[in-house]
């Protein structure tokens, strides 16, 4: 993982990941104390009060690009691997494939598929860029599709569990960004990626303790 981070260059300039797209997700709501005793259903519209406000970019993960492609090439390989399975058993049941063989292209497909859960997992997780509103009041999350393609979740501020709070250090190669209402993790490296607003950041999740 840290070879793919390193073999990633840093490509400045506009790009897709740097626009807001739609088909986002929100977790509404003022208070998070409320929501650890109710769940939300999640909005494809920003927060309330937050539509007229700018969003400021404080952290990007240029290689998030990377893990999108690599991420769709993963679904587009694991769909041809299943199916390729019904011929398979057909060829089987005609006598043109042994059983060995059969085992063979089923173990590849389950391996296929399993892989795909985990990468799944983790890619989804995996944050590409960080922006925080004019008022300081909610969060915007760039992140991955379980197809590699770009969505946003919303999570307020004040539900945002500082970093020097976790267990987590900035030295090593993520960290996460968790919730007081246990909704959602997410994974930043701040090892390779960039802190553009030192001040924002800093307000969201409080300031980093080197010394853990």
């Amino acid at each position: 993982m840290a070879a793919l981070l390193r073999a990633v260059p840093r490509l400045p300039g506009p790009t897709v990941w740097g626009r807001p797209l739609y088909g986002l997700r929100c977790c509404n709501g003022q208070d998070p104390r409320r929501w650890v005793q109710s769940r939300l259903a999640t909005s494809k519209e920003k927060p309330p009060g937050t539509e007229t406000e700018k969003f400021q970019m404080v952290y990007r993960f240029d290689a998030i690009r990377a893990f999108g492609y690599l991420s769709k090439l993963k679904v587009a390989q694991t769909a041809l691997t299943v199916v390729a399975l019904p011929p398979g058993f057909y060829w089987y049941s005609q006598g043109l494939m042994t059983l060995n063989s059969l085992c063979l292209v089923g173990g590849i497909a389950g391996f296929a598929l399993a892989m795909l859960c985990w990468m799944s997992y983790f890619f989804r997780r995996l944050v590409g860029i960080l922006y925080v509103n004019e008022s300081g009041t909610m969060l915007r999350v760039a992140h991955l599709t379980f197809w590699g393609w770009r969505q946003d979740t919303y999570c307020p501020v004040a539900d945002v569990i500082p970093l020097a709070e976790t267990q987590d250090r900035p030295q090593e190669l993520f960290m996460r960004i968790q919730q007081y209402s246990g909704k959602q993790t997410f994974y930043i490296t701040l090892r390779y990626g960039r802190i553009l607003d030192q001040e924002r950041f800093t307000q969201v999740f409080g300031v980093l303790d080197t010394r853990k």
